[in-house]
Formats: structure tokens, C-alpha cells, sequence
């Protein structure tokens, strides 16, 4: 799997929730100080409830903003067959029952899944709890998920 290709479609992605956020943000907003959304009494929030959707929506933006900041900032690393999972690995992980899963260890933006030629990889972040588990580890390695599931690390590029 291309790396490059796979960071660009997550800036690709992250730049389209950007613009799709801010504008919410902005309707939110406007919403909340239109005249007509102005209370009638001391029981209606209607305002109160767009001001807060305006607000959440702005600080959801801001933390793709800092995402975006810091997958352009990201160097892509090389790994060897003996390098440990670090920032930026791309693993493949393979469960007792046949089961493969690929996951990019990245900066920010966990939970993120997209479809590169036709397979799917999710984002996940090194706080998440399987990016703890991952960090380190190398090539052959096991690690459990939810004490359910058992995974193998067959690949790391």
C-alpha cells in the first residue's frame, strides 16, 4: 500500500470536514443571532441551544485544523523488517481467524477509515488504546483487543 497516497486522501478527507464545519458553524451562528430566534419568553432557548451547536461545531473545527496542521508537518517513515511500530507505521494485523485489519498510526484524526484501492484502513492515534498496545511491538508480535480477539502483526511499512 502507497503511504503517500493514504496521507494525502487523510489531509483530503480532513480539508472536506474543515470547509463542511466551518460552514455549520457559520449557519449555527447565524442562526443563534437572527431576530426571529431572539426568546418570546424566559422558557424558550432556542438561541441559547444554536449558540452552543454554533460553539461545539467551532471547536470541532479547530481540532481538524490542528489535524491538518500536523499531517502536513508529518514526515513518512521507512521501516525495516526489525523496526519497531512507531509514528506513522501502516500495520497489518491478523486475527486467529483469518481476520486482517490495517491501521495507520497517526498523529491525530483517530477513528478516521477510509478505502485505499479498494481496502479499508482506519486512523488510529498512539492514545487510543490500540495504538498503546501497538507501540513497540514488532513484526510477529501479539496483542489482544477487548481480551475477545487476538491479533498477529504480520506487516508494518
Amino acid at each position: 500500500m502507497n503511504k503517500p497516497q493514504l496521507l494525502l486522501m487523510i489531509l483530503a478527507n480532513l480539508e472536506a470536514n474543515l470547509k463542511l464545519l466551518t460552514e455549520a458553524a457559520k449557519s449555527s451562528h447565524h442562526a443563534a443571532t437572527h431576530e426571529e430566534c431572539q426568546p418570546d419568553n424566559k422558557y424558550d432557548t432556542t438561541a441559547l441551544e444554536a449558540s452552543y451547536l454554533a460553539q461545539g461545531q467551532a471547536n470541532r473545527a479547530q481540532e481538524i485544523r490542528l489535524a491538518l496542521e500536523s499531517y502536513r508537518n508529518l514526515q513518512l517513515q521507512e521501516f525495516t523488517a526489525d523496526a519497531p511500530v512507531r509514528l506513522t507505521a501502516l500495520v497489518t494485523l491478523e486475527a486467529d481467524d483469518g481476520e486482517e485489519r490495517l491501521v495507520f498510526l497517526g498523529p491525530a484524526a483517530g477513528g478516521l477509515m477510509l478505502k485505499v484501492s479498494g481496502v479499508e484502513v482506519v486512523v488510529i492515534t498512539p492514545h487510543a488504546p490500540l495504538g498503546q498496545k501497538l507501540l513497540g511491538r514488532n513484526l510477529d508480535d501479539e496483542i489482544s483487543i477487548n481480551r475477545s480477539k487476538r491479533y498477529t502483526i504480520t506487516r508494518i511499512c
